[in-house]
Formats: structure tokens, C-alpha cells, sequence
């Protein structure tokens, strides 16, 4: 359960973040955690603080990355989302903070996997439409593509959730593919017939 309504949250992420590739990757996340909510935690009640968490967990990043995710964990405990914030704290893996709850778990499984997920789209003609596990893990082994992710927390991730790597790909492409036109990940062929 939360306090904090998607609309407050959407707000908070849009008054902080003005670049529209960082809020895509908020929405995207928000998406994947939403869907993660009924398959690595305790279902529909927890579906709105799972997607506030995966939404605003760059919301600081932006304008302050020396100070990220200081900001937004503040904030968010100012607001008396403690737990929002605890997983906020933990995805940022270099505060060392420990993985105590599902919801903190499935934040580390998903942000880093779901943008690298959305790079992978970029570079395909139909984007996420025929996209397969297979073709992201054979990416993932590449270091030189999309190197800015973070593959040992995608496997930590994976890891803390005692979950397949292929499987929880295949998750986290499912929850994309229904907002493909939403997110651009369509791939070359939808850029190049607009």
C-alpha cells in the first residue's frame, strides 16, 4: 500500500526530469514493476507502490546525479513512503544498503534489464514485436553495446529472486510489448515508415 497517488508521482518525476529519454525509461520501469507486483510479490495491492517505485527511481538523476538517488529517497520518505525508498536506496548498489523486501529485489531485477531491453529494440527492425530472450543474453555478452548497464545487477537481480535469466527476459519483454508504440520500441522499420 501507498499514500502517494500515480498522478503525485507522475508530477514529482516531471517537475524533476525534463528530458524525455529519462522519463521514457521512468514509465518503462514503472510498467515492467507493475507487472513484476503479481509475479515476484504479493499481487494487485502492492501494483501501485511497486510502479511508484519503479517510476521515480531516476527521478533525481537528471538534474543532480552527483546527489542521485539522495533526492528522490528523501523525498520519498518525507512523503512516508519508507519502503518506496528503502528499495530506491538498494537499487543503487554502490550505498551497499541490503535487499530486504521482494519489492527490492524485483527493482534490481528490472531497471537495468528493462533499458537494456529497450536498446536492444533500437537496433532491431521490428523492435520488441519478434524480439526473444536468446537474441538479449547474446547482447548482454557483448560489453560494448548499450556499455553503460549495469550487467552484474542484472544478475544480482536475478539472483536475489532465485529466477532464470532467460525467464525473467521473457517477463520483462511480455510487460513491454503491449506499450511498444508508447515507449518507441517499435524499432528501425516503425522510424523509418514515419
Amino acid at each position: 500500500m501507498t499514500g502517494l497517488s500515480r498522478e503525485q508521482a507522475w508530477q514529482h518525476l516531471c517537475d524533476w526530469t525534463p528530458g524525455a529519454a529519462l522519463r521514457t525509461h521512468a514509465r518503462a520501469v514503472e510498467i515492467v514493476m507493475r507487472a513484476a507486483a503479481h509475479r515476484y510479490g504479493p499481487g494487485a495491492e502492492a501494483e501501485e507502490a511497486w510502479g511508484i517505485a519503479g517510476m521515480l527511481h531516476d527521478a533525481d538523476y537528471e538534474q543532480w546525479p552527483e546527489e542521485h538517488p539522495d533526492r528522490i529517497v528523501q523525498w520519498l520518505r518525507d512523503q512516508g513512503e519508507e519502503h518506496i525508498a528503502h528499495a530506491i536506496s538498494a537499487h543503487y548498489t554502490q550505498w551497499g544498503v541490503p535487499y530486504e523486501s521482494d519489492l527490492d529485489k524485483a527493482l534490481l531485477a528490472c531497471d537495468e534489464l528493462t533499458g537494456f531491453i529497450g536498446a536492444c529494440c533500437l537496433v532491431r527492425p521490428e523492435g520488441i514485436a519478434t524480439l526473444k530472450p536468446k537474441s538479449v543474453v547474446k547482447k548482454l555478452k557483448d560489453k560494448s553495446f548499450a556499455a553503460k548497464v549495469e550487467r552484474e545487477e542484472v544478475r544480482a537481480g536475478v539472483e536475489l529472486l532465485g529466477i532464470e535469466l532467460r525467464d525473467h527476459i521473457q517477463f520483462v519483454i511480455d510487460a513491454l510489448k503491449p506499450h511498444a508504440e508508447e515507449l518507441g520500441l517499435q524499432g528501425r522499420e516503425a522510424k523509418s515508415g514515419q
